[in-house]
């Protein structure tokens, strides 16, 4: 069954500058669409219905834009979001020529269950995503992972083993990177507790004098009592 791609209605943009503003307050994203060989073009587009699509096709499917009665094969780049709110703000059309392959990413999707991790341990996602190349028509919308592959500890899931056509797509990223893992849980280690001791604290001796300086201080205390004596 042939794949139909969504369809995106765009009017061309006059407002630009800080001017757009005013265009988001009535729920109106800015946008261009631009591509090799063609001259850029800036649109204006409804934001929920982009962010709807945007939603499932990311930046790895095919879109239609209807622009002026014509379809534009696009596909989303630079997507831009609220620092604050997190909805969708801004979003290039890249127009692409079906005849030529590029360059993407592809979102990684995780499904099914790990023996190994039902046995207790974690799973570990390194990648979410890889980089392909391939006809902008055989670009897939992601690929799955299957996860109950790993069946043991220390079982990982490289690029190497991700399933896909490789006759129309070749994927960039290395083929050694690590998509998912297997790992032994982290213990925690606890700070040993300390008891407090009953006995009680006998404070270091200051300044204490020795037997022949306490026999200096009486005899010095003597004679001056007797000089006292010797004085009345």
């Amino acid at each position: 069954m042939t794949k139909t791609n969504p369809i995106l209605k765009a009017e061309v943009r006059t407002v630009t500058g800080k001017k757009v503003k005013s265009l988001r307050n009535k729920g109106i994203l800015p946008s261009s669409v631009y591509g090799h060989g063609f001259e850029p073009i800036s649109i204006q587009v409804v934001d929920k219905e982009l962010e709807a699509i945007f939603k499932h096709a990311g930046e790895s499917s095919l879109v239609e834009l209807e622009l002026d009665g014509k379809n534009i094969p696009i596909l989303f780049r630079n997507p831009q979001y609220h620092p604050v709110e997190g909805n969708l703000i801004h979003v290039d059309c890249y127009k692409v020529n079906l005849k030529e392959k590029i360059v993407t990413t592809v979102p990684l999707v995780f499904i099914g269950e790990s023996d190994a991790v039902k046995a207790g341990n974690v799973l570990v996602e390194v990648a979410s995503e890889v980089e392909v190349e391939a006809l902008p028509t055989d670009l897939p919308e992601n690929i799955e992972v299957d996860l109950s592959k790993l069946v043991s500890l220390e079982s990982m899931i490289t690029v190497a083993d991700l399933v896909l056509d490789r006759s129309k797509i070749e994927v960039k990223t290395d083929a050694e990177q690590v998509v998912v893992k297997v790992e032994e849980p982290r213990v925690e280690e606890v700070a040993p507790v300390v008891e407090e001791s009953t006995e009680p604290v006998v404070a270091p001796a200051m300044n204490q004098k020795t037997e022949e300086e306490k026999a200096a201080d009486d005899a010095k205390r003597s004679e001056e009592k007797k000089k006292e004596k010797e004085d009345k």
